[in-house]
């Protein structure tokens, strides 16, 4: 992979999982990516997540893509499937083993939270601290690790957000070597996101809040394998009345095709977003009204 000039024509998307029906977490996160788009005149592609197949509800990608149609969000060109392209990954991976920055692991989740609990570490990511570097020690492989730097300016990635505002988080102390490959054949998240916004030439990602953790490692695979870096925009994340992420797993309803109106005045809102009474007339004229809106909001906080 090789890195192109920031200068390229905007290119965003919506990255939905198929575990299930959309829900309207999800449908803020697809709103504030395609309003941010249509604000710069710009493309937006939709990637089906489903990498995980465990998790992967059957149809579920069918019932995603015509939700988002019924609701007017149609990508400007075919969706992409990550289960259609290892390939893509292995490739991705060998570059990265051939550079001696990735290494077997034989760590249990368990022993890597007791080795935390050792040091007296608390932190919303597990910390792994580099049992397996030096050798798996007659452990079976249970993953493949991507190794970050130890020195502490190299480990640190800074990176502007478009909404939650400067951020730093150091790979070393704060999430250690991660996982690229799983034992049971299943590439991380990590690694499958940044090889496809690179191919796909994302240029700005905008995605809820909850995945801002993951960033600083995406921006330093990216490095490794010599992608671009995307703009970032992460988005508040919509929680449900015990102040749970709204989620799949937590029993999200999901929203109701039938009217799409009612949910994205709602999703606008969620977004902070002032819209017009008029809005309510059609799916037209609730997205002139939110892309002016959206590009309202964006000049205020200097974007």
């Amino acid at each position: 992979m090789n890195s192109s000039s920031p200068a390229r024509p905007y290119r965003g998307r919506f990255a939905p999982s198929p575990t299930g029906p959309l829900h309207f977490g999800s449908l803020v996160a697809a709103l504030a990516s395609w309003l941010d788009a249509r604000a710069h005149h710009g493309a937006w592609l939709v990637r089906i997540e489903d990498i995980d197949a465990p998790r992967t509800v059957p149809g579920a990608d069918q019932q995603i893509l015509a939700t988002l149609a019924r609701f007017g969000m149609t990508p400007d060109e075919p969706p992409e499937w990550q289960s259609r392209r290892n390939v893509h990954y292995q490739l991705a991976f060998d570059q990265l083993r051939d550079a001696g920055l990735v290494y077997p692991c034989g760590c249990t989740r368990r022993e890597i939270a007791d080795s935390q609990e050792r040091t007296h570490e608390r932190n919303t990511t597990l910390v792994y601290p580099g049992t397996c570097r030096a050798g798996l020690h007659g452990k079976p492989v249970r993953s493949w690790r991507l190794r970050v730097p130890d020195d502490g300016d190299a480990a640190l990635i800074r990176f502007a957000d478009r909404w939650q505002g400067p951020q730093a988080q150091n790979l070393a102390t704060e999430v250690g070597d991660f996982v690229l490959l799983r034992a049971d054949g299943q590439w991380a998240y990590q690694l499958a996101v940044v090889v496809d916004d690179a191919a796909m030439g994302i240029t700005h990602v905008v995605r809820g809040a909850d995945l801002i953790d993951s960033t600083a490692r995406q921006i330093y695979l990216q490095r490794c394998l010599g992608a671009p870096t995307p703009a970032w925009l992460h988005v508040p994340v919509v929680m449900n009345a015990d102040g749970e992420k709204l989620s799949k797993q937590n029993g999200a309803v999901p929203v109701d095709p039938t009217c799409p109106l009612e949910a994205l005045i709602a999703a606008a809102k969620h977004l902070g977003l002032e819209m017009e009474d008029d809005a309510r007339l059609s799916l037209d004229a609730f997205y002139d009204e939110a892309v002016s809106a959206w590009k309202k909001r964006m000049a205020e906080q200097g974007y």
